[in-house]
């Protein structure tokens, strides 16, 4: 069974926070400690899912909802999505029923869609860190906006802790924070995904 992700509440509650299940998705953000893998064998590896293309840093947009389109509108550029409109409205009423802001500066909208025939993801630095509405209460640094078939649910979840997992690792956290160029962020990428190759 896949554990939620937990994170210390704000301040003077003395609780752990977890992100409850999506009832209309069936999924909630897993736990980053937590191996899995995205098929029999082996762990996902994030650079079947990701190309250069599809990164943006800087982003144009400057609000939550104006960077959700902005890496859709990544995605479609790149020939992942068939109907970036419905992509759109899928991921934002994900957002709207919970944020997505799971701490550590990171943000995670997802959506599941026909408008997509394969996973796909887009990532996306702000200029600035933006409010999403974090549950620890901080500003976003990183944005990585995941989308797949209605169907996939299995990999789609695996995606999402895999990429929990990745940003709870400070050094390569600060690293792809401080990345100014797409290519930069790609490349860190590619280091850590090298990395983690070699320790399994």
């Amino acid at each position: 069974m896949i554990e939620p992700l937990r994170f210390p509440a704000r301040a003077g509650t003395g609780r752990m926070i977890v992100p409850r299940r999506d009832d209309r998705t069936d999924e909630s953000i897993p736990a980053p400690l937590t191996t899995l893998s995205a098929r029999p064998g082996r762990e996902m590896n994030l650079l079947e899912l990701i190309t250069l293309e599809c990164i943006k840093a800087p982003l144009a947009a400057a609000d939550k909802k104006g960077v959700i389109e902005e890496l859709v509108d990544t995605l479609d550029a790149a020939g992942k999505v068939a109907d970036p409109a419905a992509l759109k409205d899928s991921v934002w009423s994900r957002e709207q029923a919970r944020t997505t802001g799971i701490g550590h500066g990171l943000a995670i909208p997802h959506g599941k869609s026909d408008a997509v025939r394969e996973l796909a993801m887009a990532i996306g630095r702000p200029a600035e860190p933006i409010d999403f509405g974090s549950i620890d209460g901080k500003p976003v640094r990183l944005v990585v906006l995941l989308a797949s078939p209605v169907d996939r649910t299995n990999e789609h979840i695996q995606a999402l802790a895999r990429i929990s997992r990745m940003i709870m690792n400070e050094e390569f956290r600060e690293r792809i924070y401080a990345a100014s160029t797409a290519e930069e962020v790609y490349e860190i990428l590619q280091e850590h995904e090298a990395a983690s190759s070699s320790a399994r």
